[in-house]
């Protein structure tokens, strides 16, 4: 990756550039690439980082110079912050911008997969037909919070179907997450995985989980290191979007990775599985798309299946603490306003440790720690090592979770 110079006394750090998306992995159903198609990504990553590196400094410095002096006795909350933001060119040219990176690196995307939909839904059903990892429910009904919009402008969200089969959806997500991260989830976008797998380690080093639940399981890229760091477990992956669940099996198999079932249904309601029927109960970037009112649910779900002594952990952008200036809170609320992603800025103000209690996990039981994503540092940026903050796109996260209690 090269970096250019910067001005020792600048506050701007030296741009340091995304790979080039050729290192992506090609697994039997990611889609293929033209030139221009891939340079098309390469353009939205270089962008995307650009907007972090160097124009998001300037807004901060904007906010401090000239817009934070004309309120008077300060702001109360991040939705002042907001609003004083709006009326000003440079947050106005940066939340243009990363919006229209954003729809752009759709639009690139939905053009790769609906280009070659036909091939990638075959090869998807040859190599999930009739394989009982798979388990899709006709007549699912997909929550209203997840069908009420696009989320992150994704066409279709995570459910969408075109065509019986469909693929398209989980496959532009695999093949354009790139643009958006910057390469920084590593060659199968897998890094969060990795990372929770590293922690883990690291943290429980004598935890070995025999039967494990991830949640909002999407197109399996962070549960399959799971997967392939306890291979002697079973592990169920749970989603509500039937293309998702078809892709993950499908991009499972490619992968060599055979110990994982994919299974549609509702995160809120679990009933198919019996009380304290698992070790592990994962989630990883998922609460931020549910309901406050669901978030409970899904927090007593997890709990009721939990065995004695079990753990569940949730990997997610970092809570709006008391300590958080309210300028960074304001900006990691452009996701809620201009990202399609309207629970997020509710989710990010839950105190999660109450939301377990309420759930029914007794008072220090929890576990808190931070995850950065895990890839292979040669090829791709290290997430921990990076000094841009680009808020809610950066590689690194929080991890909340708490153990049951043993019988």
């Amino acid at each position: 990756m090269a970096k250019d110079s910067a001005d020792p006394k600048s506050s701007v750090p030296a741009y340091d550039g995304p790979p080039d998306y050729r290192l992506v992995g090609q697994h039997d159903v990611f889609p293929q690439v033209t030139h221009d198609e891939a340079e098309r990504f390469n353009y939205l990553a270089h962008m995307n980082r650009h907007l972090a590196a160097r124009v998001l400094p300037g807004v901060k410095a904007a906010f401090e110079q000239r817009i934070a002096p004309k309120a008077g006795d300060g702001f109360k909350s991040r939705h002042d912050v907001r609003k004083a933001l709006l009326k000003d060119p440079a947050f106005q040219t940066w939340s243009a911008l990363r919006r229209a990176t954003m729809e752009q690196r759709q639009q690139a995307g939905r053009w790769v997969t609906l280009r070659q939909g036909e091939a990638l839904t075959a090869r998807a059903r040859e190599l999930t037909e009739g394989d009982g990892r798979l388990q899709l429910e006709p007549s699912f009904t997909v929550p209203n919070y997840l069908t009420a919009v696009d989320h992150h402008c994704m066409p279709g969200s995570y459910h969408g179907e075109i065509v019986e089969g469909d693929v398209t959806g989980p496959a532009n997500y695999d093949c354009g997450i790139f643009a958006t991260t910057g390469g920084a989830l590593g060659r199968y976008n897998d890094g969060g995985g990795h990372a929770v797998v590293a922690w883990l380690k690291k943290h429980l080093p004598d935890f070995q989980p025999k039967r494990i639940l991830d949640l909002g399981c999407g197109l399996g890229h962070n549960v399959l290191p799971i997967a392939q760091a306890f291979p002697d477990a079973e592990v169920i992956a749970v989603d509500s979007g039937a293309p998702m669940l078809r892709y993950g099996l499908a991009r499972a198999k490619s992968l060599g990775i055979n110990n994982v079932t994919f299974i549609q249904a509702n995160a809120e309601d679990l009933s198919r599985f019996a009380d304290e029927s698992f070790d592990w109960v994962q989630t990883t970037m998922f609460l931020h798309e549910t309901s406050r009112s669901a978030m409970g649910r899904i927090f007593a779900e997890s709990r009721r299946v939990l065995k004695p002594g079990g753990i569940v952990l949730h990997v997610e952008q970092p809570q709006y603490a008391e300590d958080m200036p309210l300028f960074e809170q304001a900006i990691r609320d452009w996701d809620a306003f201009y990202n399609n992603e309207p629970f997020w800025t509710t989710m990010h103000e839950i105190d999660l440790d109450d939301l377990m209690i309420k759930a029914g996990f007794k008072p220090g039981s929890a576990i808190h720690g931070g995850v950065a994503a895990v890839v292979d540092t040669t090829l791709f940026p290290s997430a921990g090592d990076d000094k841009v903050e680009d808020y809610g796109r950066k590689a690194a996260w929080e991890l909340i979770g708490a153990k049951k209690e043993a019988a």
